[in-house]
């Protein structure tokens, strides 16, 4: 059974869009002109996208000004419009609203209507956006915003509850500042370029998106004509003179660069893979040196291994973790489906297809070491025999060992065994936890994801599948939050946890037991020429009979060549195979992964109030980062082991 390429996931363009208020002086002395160039670069952008055919994505907070400026031009253009509120749909609508009586906050918050004409303006075009949009809404404190909200409003002139509200909402506001960079290929910011230093505000939002790597189109609200594009932090200090061409033909090339990963034209990717049900019998050399050597279970029990299929992972591995997420609390009913659609499935067939590689090439590598040495133990074992008269046969058989060897390292290179490998198991390492990222609206930022070396189609493809299922439709909760992290976040943490740590114990015993294996080898081989020495000193001393010597000498010198030869080859093998070095980086992994499970632990027996989803998201980018540390580890280890001949 064959199982073609899933579909790839599909090609879109996510933006972010970041700017002053109408109360900014820069934004109002100029707001015509902000205008005209905002929609000039939206459009540029649109008519980029479209050469693509990709669908535009736009991600706004939806506060008054460039914000919703820039949604509505979205909407009218067809984009999709996805909001991070730093609040729950209501208290954003009050706190953005501007209210001046606690009455209007108050009823705001509650989902009523102002009677301030002016403030009920502000929060119906906010609601208006809402409709809209798919909100990913940050309420899991807003009983404590709502507080510290309408204890401003009740007390204007009192300093400290005016202090208090400010902090605690800018800092929610940079979260979500910082949701909306994460799930942006590129942000539009328009600032004054005067403050990075107020948490949440344009700069810091614009800064923290070049820290992030994102590229930042950068509209001066002082002067707009004169945008440009950002690269780097450094950029903000050396920003001087624009130049119009080159900045246009930049865009273009930035959207592209957003869209297709640089070389994709070179390499198919995952179009032209074959998925297999099972593993290759005859290709388990590397998983049947491990059997052998770890002293676990059966050495000789089967290693064959059955694929499940991207059909079947619903109702199979992945059925606890869809149940999970169906059950949390106010969980958005869509989430499941695209998770499964667009990542379980791709993950069973990546996951299918790499497994598969890896015993090709890993398989195919220790086959050369061991045929090596058979080859030329083989080449000599005429002469202990006796059968000089059919050296041919011994001849012949070495020959066929030694072109098997050429065939195999032929085949491995010209199918590219290892470059595909590794290219088909980092797609599938990046979706194995990406549900769970998911499922918390957290994301690796673009300029955050690593860069290979040789192509960048792996990054790209886990990024777009990621995209296609986007920010759940979801009004966080401290029970969504508790639920999400122990169920989810933990259970995955333990048993990858519990996983490199069984693996670092039986990598560690893999290498000693080779070690000691080869080492034993090279011992009776210094052992049997020792032997033939004595007795040959015996017998020229007439301590044993003149024919012994004679009679050792063909068994002693096949053995003193037949044994180093296996020992070398199980040296080379414990070298390839580098198990020691996967020990080690497993057994860091497990380290980093146990102190994980031990922040989560904390947090969560803290009370309902304590868990936010700062800490949350924060615990969840750590397992991230740990996940992506440890495939750019063993790539490492294995990046330069190319199938070779055994030299």
């Amino acid at each position: 059974m064959s199982i073609s390429a899933p579909l790839p996931p599909p090609i879109a363009l996510s933006i972010g869009v970041t700017g002053h208020r109408i109360g900014n002086a820069a934004f109002s002395a100029n707001r015509a002109r902000i205008e005209r160039v905002l929609a000039d670069v939206m459009d540029r952008i649109d008519a980029a996208a479209a050469a693509a055919a990709a669908p535009i994505r736009l991600h706004s907070l939806l506060t008054d000004g460039v914000d919703q400026i820039a949604a509505r031009h979205a909407l009218d253009h067809g984009w999709e419009l996805v909001a991070p509120l730093p609040f729950g749909r209501d208290l954003n609508v009050a706190i953005n609203a501007l209210p001046e009586t606690v009455a209007d906050g108050q009823a705001l918050a509650a989902g009523r209507a102002a009677s301030d004409p002016v403030t009920e303006a502000r929060a119906a075009a906010i609601r208006e956006l809402a409709a809209s949009a798919r909100l990913f809404e940050l309420a899991e404190r807003d009983a404590l915003l709502n507080r510290l909200f309408i204890d401003k409003l009740a007390a204007p002139t009192d300093l400290h509850a005016a202090q208090a509200f400010a902090a605690r909402c800018s800092a929610r506001v940079a979260l979500a500042g910082r949701v909306l960079i994460e799930q942006s290929d590129l942000v539009i910011g328009v600032w004054d370029g005067i403050s990075r230093a107020f948490l949440g505000g344009t700069g810091h939002t614009i800064s923290e998106a070049l820290e992030h790597g994102t590229p930042v189109i950068w509209i001066d609200a002082n002067a707009p004509e004169d945008w440009q594009i950002l690269r780097a932090p450094e950029a903000l200090a050396a920003s001087g003179q624009v130049d119009v061409d080159q900045r246009e033909a930049a865009l273009v090339e930035l959207v592209g660069a957003a869209l297709k990963p640089p070389g994709e034209d070179r390499t198919p990717g995952l179009a032209n893979e074959r998925w297999r049900p099972h593993s290759n019998r005859i290709a388990t050399s590397y998983r049947r040196i491990e059997a052998l050597f770890a002293g676990e279970g059966h050495r000789f029990r089967s290693l064959r291994q059955v694929y499940e299929t991207p059909e079947a992972i619903a109702a199979g591995s992945g059925a606890s973790l869809l149940a999970l997420a169906r059950d949390l609390p106010g969980a958005d009913p869509a989430m499941p489906a695209a998770i499964e659609q667009q990542v379980l499935r791709r993950f069973a067939w990546t996951d299918g297809v790499s497994a598969w590689l890896s015993d090709a090439y890993r398989g195919g590598m220790i086959a050369n070491f061991i045929f090596s040495a058979f080859a030329v133990v083989v080449g000599i074992l005429y002469d202990p025999l006796g059968l000089a008269d059919r050296k041919w046969l011994f001849a012949s058989t070495e020959l066929l060992l030694l072109s098997t060897i050429l065939l195999i390292t032929f085949v491995g290179s010209r199918l590219r065994w290892h470059g595909r490998w590794f290219e088909t198991r980092r797609v599938a390492e990046y979706l194995r936890h990406a549900p769970i990222l998911l499922l918390l609206g957290v994301a690796r930022a673009p300029g955050r994801w690593p860069q290979g070396a040789d192509v960048a189609w792996p990054e790209y493809h886990a990024r777009r599948a990621l995209r296609a299922v986007g920010l759940p439709r979801v009004a966080l909760s401290p029970a969504y939050l508790r639920q999400a992290l122990s169920d989810l976040l933990d259970r995955h943490v333990v048993s990858q946890r519990d996983y490199h740590w069984g693996k670092a114990r039986r990598l560690t015993a893999v290498h000693h037991n080779l070690d000691t294996f080869s080492t034993r080898l090279f011992q009776l081989a210094v052992a049997s020429v020792t032997v033939y020495l004595v007795v040959k000193a015996g017998s020229v001393l007439g301590l044993v009979p003149h024919g012994w010597p004679q009679a050792l000498s063909k068994p002693g010198t096949f053995l003193g060549v037949a044994l180093p030869t296996f020992g070398a080859a199980i040296a080379g093998i414990r070298y390839f195979g580098d198990f020691e070095r996967f020990a080690a980086i497993s057994e860091v992994t497990a380290a980093k992964l146990d102190g994980l499970h031990s922040r989560i632990t904390l947090l969560l027996a803290a009370p309902d109030d304590r868990i936010d989803y700062a800490r949350v998201s924060e615990l969840a980018h750590a397992v991230d980062d740990v996940v992506v540390s440890e495939i750019e580890n063993w790539q490492a280890v294995f990046g330069g082991k190319h199938i070779a001949v055994p030299v």
